[in-house]
């Protein structure tokens, strides 16, 4: 069994006491990663997201992208070491480091904007849903370091609907439609419940980092322009 790291993941969470797997949690402050495995890397979405900004109700208190250097620095582990890169769907971050954004539907297409293409990127867009998570959680992934063929077909497409029938209840079918599942988890561990990946989905990333090799010599552009 090859070795893998897992990167920006939650203290004693989903990767720990997992064979062969290396987790680095903020402690181990994953941006400091130097190898030698492929990494699973989940850096900080809140930046890159759709409330990038902060609360509507405080708008603009956070700049786009003022995630540390987080992402920056998955980018680097993923392109030099090899792995994969897991976010939000139609995260901000795709466009702003020149990353194609994958369809819904789903599919592997070449994560590169910009001709020649090494073949050895890859995005595409699936449902977390299919994977054991309570919400649809559609998902962005990157992956460096590995060639078409030798990537795995996965379960595309939306997950079926899925409402909380407390939300029907107080709210009603519209409402509850609109605000997903995900809005119905309170309490103080709500972030920790609703970012927690599903134990068949960290296997499927976790395979897939085994699939990768080393990109010494290949870079994305460390910065482009959000459109």
């Amino acid at each position: 069994m090859s070795a893998i790291s897992a990167l920006y993941v939650e203290t004693a969470g989903a990767y720990f006491g997992v064979p062969g797997v290396d987790p680095w949690d903020i402690e181990r402050d994953a941006r400091k990663y130097a190898g030698p495995h492929p990494v699973v890397a989940h850096p900080p979405c809140q930046r890159w997201g759709r409330f990038w900004h902060g609360s509507t109700r405080k708008p603009h208190q956070f700049g786009m992208g003022a995630d540390d250097g987080c992402f920056a620095a998955a980018l680097v582990a993923v392109n030099r070491f090899g792995g994969v890169i897991e976010h939000p769907a139609d995260s901000h971050a795709w466009s702003h480091f020149f990353i194609e954004a994958p369809p819904r539907k789903g599919g592997w297409i070449p994560a590169e904007r910009f001709e020649p293409y090494s073949g050895l990127q890859w995005t595409c867009c699936v449902y977390q849903g299919h994977y054991g998570h309570f919400a649809g959680k559609p998902t962005w992934l990157l992956v460096s370091g590995v060639r078409r063929e030798d990537l795995p077909e996965l379960r595309w497409g939306k997950t079926e609907q899925r409402l909380h029938p407390t939300a029907v209840e107080k709210h009603g079918y519209a409402k509850a439609r609109r605000i997903g599942m995900m809005a119905m988890v309170g309490g103080k561990d709500k972030t920790r419940i609703r970012n927690a990946t599903p134990p068949e989905f960290r296997q499927l990333l976790i395979d897939l980092a085994r699939k990768c090799r080393p990109m010494p010599h290949f870079s994305i552009p460390s910065q482009g322009t959000d459109r």
